[in-house]
């Protein structure tokens, strides 16, 4: 399944760029390309940090079923919004590399394009290890 949707995640985002570049052909605002306003080191703490709260999120209200999974939707959009709130104006607030690899292909923009694998990769695997390492698993009842 994992490999299915992050194909998906890939073609979605290359034609959704291109169809952009084909209805604005002089490329306006880089065809949403990420492209940092800050020096790289501080842009890759940015994407981690903003990846990592996402993935913290997503974990903690969809997949575990001690959380109400109705709350979902809001937490997890609410999340996002507050992401490129606060990381949209220094990096664009990937936080995906698939969002980053359609816009810089369409504008041929690549410049720091390295952040945004990087960055979400090691993001996501510190919310899902700080969601371990705060929440745990609940814990069993031993029978006697």
């Amino acid at each position: 399944d994992a490999v299915a949707y992050i194909g998906a995640q890939l073609v979605g985002a290359i034609a959704g760029a291109l169809a952009l570049l084909a209805i604005w052909p002089d490329q306006p605002a880089e065809l949403g390309a990420t492209v940092p306003s800050v020096g790289a080191g501080s842009a890759l703490v940015y994407e981690i940090l903003l990846t990592a709260f996402l993935m913290f999120v997503i974990i903690s209200v969809a997949t575990d079923a001690r959380a109400v999974g109705a709350a979902a939707a809001i937490a997890i959009g609410g999340t996002v919004a507050l992401d490129a709130l606060f990381g949209g104006p220094v990096t664009g607030a990937s936080m995906n590399p698939a969002r980053s690899l359609g816009p810089a292909l369409a504008a041929g923009e690549w410049r720091d394009f390295w952040l945004y694998v990087l960055g979400p990769v090691i993001g996501a695997a510190l919310g899902a290890l700080a969601y371990q390492l705060i929440r745990g698993e609940p814990e069993e009842e031993s029978v006697s």
